[in-house]
């Protein structure tokens, strides 16, 4: 078991208004590709794709502080050296503490769908965070979307579609193994409709 919290904290103000230096938080393991679950909840979906791709680094970012422990517990039960996490909001993690050009794949499944009208301005996707996701992927590097928001998923799937920074890919579909603890206690079992979409971030 690790003994040592996979937490990680911005180091001072410079690195509070970005960009974090994430690699140097991996160690020996700096060079190793990363890739980022964008509201990483309780952490199934981490967890398990963490454990399946041990030369990858994943760094798992959620706004809870009590999913970030709780994913923390199982991942050093779990002896995932791999992992670390980052308590934070997801737009200002993406918009200023990942650095330029510098995550491999990034995840953002059933990010809230704020379904009331009203409530429509604070949702995730709109073209600044496009921007921000634009600036942090790679070339060739990938996002996957899911949600099973009906609504939303018509909101984001064009807008991804028509964003020239982006080519679409097959969408990414985690076996049972990797579903998140929200995909399959509440979709699953109400046969909610999932959409999907993926994209790759252009050369």
């Amino acid at each position: 078991m690790i003994e040592a919290s996979l937490r990680v904290v911005p180091e001072g103000e410079e690195e509070w208004v970005g960009p974090m230096d994430v690699a140097s938080r991996y160690g020996a393991a700096a060079g190793r590709p990363l890739e980022v679950d964008l509201g990483c909840g309780k952490g199934r979906f981490l967890l398990a794709h963490a454990a399946r791709h041990p030369g990858v680094n994943f760094l798992g970012i959620d706004r809870m502080l009590r999913r970030i422990r709780k994913v923390d517990n199982r991942a050093r039960r779990m002896d995932l050296g791999n992992i670390r996490l980052l308590r934070c909001e997801a737009y200002y993690a993406v918009s200023y503490l990942l650095p330029p050009a510098s995550v491999d794949v990034c995840y953002i499944f059933f990010p809230d769908p704020w379904p009331k009208a009203r409530h429509e301005g604070h949702r995730l996707f709109n073209g600044t965070f496009l921007d921000a996701l634009a600036r942090v992927l790679k070339p060739g590097g990938a996002m996957h979307f899911a949600t099973d928001h009906a609504p939303y998923f018509e909101q984001v799937a064009p807008l991804l579609a028509g964003d020239g920074r982006f080519e679409a890919v097959a969408p990414f579909v985690p076996d049972a193994e990797e579903q998140t603890d929200f995909e399959l206690y509440y979709v699953t079992r109400e046969s909610k409709a999932i959409g999907r979409f993926s994209v790759r971030r252009r050369a």
